[in-house]
């Protein structure tokens, strides 16, 4: 009689005999372990340049985004405020280069022209580096969301260590560093 090989055919369960071999068992049981979130650090930068914050939030750094979104607040607030001071101390200045009786709302408080055109050059300074600073914030943020994404497993072992000791020397006492590493 001729025997045939264990298998489909032969009427044996094939789960069953997969699950006796070592390699099943082995990838069954790493897929069951767990394992600490490991972000991509691609996508943590590609979803902050999308959105900002949202790389902060895919690496599980959710106090970061409250300060991102404050930056931005205080970033519109300034770029708002330093425009408008830089449109009105302009009109004014136009304003009294054509009249010699100007009767704008600085007449009282800067009655020289020159005041008002060093109003208006401060302002502008101002605008042009609130804007400036805001455009750097923003790829400060995708590289933080890149940078932390890189670090989050970052493995400082136990045995990293400084410590102070007092020393007694022949020229004196002193402190004594040891470093543990």
């Amino acid at each position: 009689m001729a025997q045939t090989a264990p298998g489909p055919t032969s009427g044996q369960d094939t789960l069953r005999s997969h699950s006796n071999s070592p390699t099943y068992a082995d990838s069954l049981a790493f897929a069951l372990t767990s394992h600490p979130f490991q972000p991509n650090p691609k996508k943590a930068g590609l979803y902050s340049s999308i959105i900002p914050g949202l790389g902060q939030f895919y690496n599980r750094q959710y106090w970061k985004i409250p300060i991102i979104y404050a930056g931005i607040a205080v970033a519109g607030y300034y770029i708002t405020k330093n425009l408008n001071d830089y449109q009105s101390y302009r009109l004014a200045y136009i304003g009294r280069i054509n009249n010699p009786y100007p009767t704008d709302k600085y007449v009282t408080t800067y009655p020289d022209i020159n005041q008002l055109q060093q109003l208006q050059n401060d302002s502008k300074k101002y605008l042009d580096m609130t804007v400036l600073f805001t455009g750097l914030g923003y790829p400060l943020q995708v590289l933080d969301a890149v940078t932390s994404a890189h670090l989050a497993n970052f493995d400082i072992s136990r045995d990293i260590s400084m410590h102070v000791y007092p020393q007694v020397t022949p020229n004196g006492a002193g402190l004594g560093l040891v470093f543990n590493y």
